[in-house]
């Protein structure tokens, strides 16, 4: 339990590290607009602590960006905790799923803008 909750505390730190960077703010800012010390937003992003409920949800407004993406939620996963039924996906994307979580914040970067170039053409 406390590895899944180490590894929570490191993907939200990691989504929210690239969404602030999207974003161009820094860490005193996002501290600033969603109402938290910018010691202890520095603290939530290298991931040492998890925010409560509705600091999360300032982090997404501020940052504009789901909960799901900073949870690291996808589609499948969003439908299994709704109990909803879940479709299989292709064995390709199932792998490239795979892949993605394991990506540093930068190389999700450039993944990123790699996808959105060739999503364009």
């Amino acid at each position: 339990m406390d590895d899944d909750i180490g590894k929570l505390k490191r993907m939200l730190g990691g989504a929210l590290l690239v969404a602030r960077e999207q974003s161009g703010l820094t860490q005193a800012e996002v501290a600033t607009r969603v109402g938290i010390a910018p010691a202890v937003y520095g603290r939530i992003e290298r991931g040492q602590m998890l925010p409560s409920v509705p600091t999360l949800c300032r982090l997404c407004a501020t940052l504009n960006v789901s909960s799901d993406v900073l949870l690291g939620l996808d589609a499948t996963e969003r439908e299994a905790l709704a109990g909803l039924p879940v479709p299989e996906a292709p064995p390709e994307l199932r792998r490239l799923a795979s892949l993605v979580r394991t990506l540093s914040p930068s190389a999700l970067r450039t993944l990123t803008a790699v996808a959105a170039a060739v999503g364009s053409r």
